[in-house]
């Protein structure tokens, strides 16, 4: 019968305060129940919350023992309501199990408890520039759609109008602090009054730590151990550095996965990025210590004097200083066979040559060779050469490799 009496001559299409001068004022706060997941990919986040709105409507006053009305959420639809939405938003809906959670509640006075439950997915723009060592601030802004600041005004109830359920806890993040305010905001069709809440959150490091910093550290000093692995053995060392270098890609790719493709690199990326340039460098190491290491390339190398003097003894016969020179090195037989035909030296011994045995051909093709260029040319400079691609160092070692060849 209240009811009835109440809603007799009631406009539900205007606002409490119409004609009247001055702007009605909605007071909200909003108890936090869950957050999350934060998702930098879609770079939005989730929360699980229960909001809450108050406001006096006179029209609805009424006089008797009854301190307040609780009403049902059919009443909704004949009461005045505001229009209240979040400006970032993405999509939001009102909890219906096992009825819509809504709750109206009226007292004497006419003011207006309305509180629904809600989960709300809203925009985050997030700055990945110090991922996963940064920290982000999602805001969460709401306001009236269509009524401006002139007919409407919101307002934080009090000082801890933002809270949350005891134990509420994220996966990711730390909530560092959320400071809210409101404010005016301006658009086409007018002034509009704000409210907004900003969640300041620091990412957790243990996940990355475990997951990609510890691997990816411990990937590169494994390539290191090539550097303890003899130079001759080619296929071991290479394989070690393509292997962590694969491996490497493997952590990359699975670390980009659940984030977007931004524009900028992210500290994470630069981090890999140096991963792989230490790997990488394992290799081009090896590379450079087998270029100026190898012996030869199977074929009989003379400088461009000896050359002239050869042709000058044949009569200007090519063929014929070609073959003066096979005789002359009878060792070019054998280089002739092989790629090359490393020396049995022993840098212990004084660096002398000694005749290897018989037994020991098949050994004498893998043993590392020591040779006057190499104590004469500092290494760093034969590192300056093995940078530049130094052809002219490089014959040079192919002509003293093969004079220094034993007769056989």
């Amino acid at each position: 019968m209240v009811l009835e009496n109440l809603l007799k001559n009631y406009e539900n299409s205007q606002l409490p305060t119409h004609g009247k001068g001055y702007p009605t004022v909605v007071q909200t706060n909003i108890l936090i129940r869950s957050m999350g997941p934060v998702s930098e990919l879609d770079m939005d986040y989730s929360m699980d919350c229960y909001f809450r709105q108050y406001w006096r409507d006179t029209r609805l006053s009424f006089l008797g023992p009854i301190r307040s009305l609780s009403l049902s959420i059919k009443m909704l639809e004949r009461i005045w309501r505001p229009d209240t939405y979040f400006y970032n938003g993405k999509h939001s809906y009102v909890h219906t199990i096992t009825v819509p959670n809504k709750l109206l509640r009226i007292s004497q006075h006419g003011d207006i408890l309305y509180s629904m439950r809600l989960t709300i997915k809203a925009k985050c723009p997030m700055e990945l520039r110090n991922f996963p060592m940064d920290r982000q601030s999602c805001p969460l802004i709401l306001g009236s759609y269509a009524y401006s600041n002139q007919q409407l005004v919101y307002q934080w109830q009090n000082s801890q109008s933002v809270n949350f359920v005891p134990g509420m806890t994220l996966s990711q993040f730390d909530l560092i602090s959320f400071p809210y305010r409101n404010f005016t905001f301006t658009r086409r069709e007018g002034d509009f009054s704000v409210l907004q809440v900003s969640f300041n959150l620091q990412r957790h490091t243990g996940y990355f730590l475990i997951q990609v910093y510890v691997p990816c550290i411990l990937i590169v000093v494994l390539s290191w151990v090539s550097f303890w692995i003899h130079r001759e053995a080619t296929s071991d060392r290479v394989g070690l550095g393509i292997t962590t270098v694969l491996t490497l890609s493997t952590i990359s790719l699975d670390s980009r996965t659940d984030l977007p493709k931004v524009r900028y690199a992210t500290a994470l990326d630069w981090f890999l990025l140096m991963s792989f340039f230490y790997c990488i460098a394992t290799l081009l190491e090896f590379a450079g210590v087998h270029y100026f290491t190898k012996v030869g390339s199977g074929e009989i190398v003379i400088d461009d004097s000896e050359w002239e003097e050869l042709i000058e003894e044949v009569g200007g016969d090519t063929f014929a200083a070609r073959e003066l020179a096979v005789r002359r090195r009878s060792s070019s037989r054998s280089a002739t066979n092989l790629n090359f035909l490393p020396a049995q030296g022993n840098c212990i011994n004084g660096g002398e040559d000694l005749p290897p045995p018989p037994e020991q051909t098949s050994v004498r093709l893998t043993m590392e060779r020591t040779t006057q260029t190499e104590r004469r040319v500092p290494r760093w400079r034969q590192l300056l050469y093995c940078l530049a691609g130094d052809d002219r160092y490089r014959r040079q070692r192919q002509i003293e490799a093969g004079k220094s060849l034993p007769v056989m």
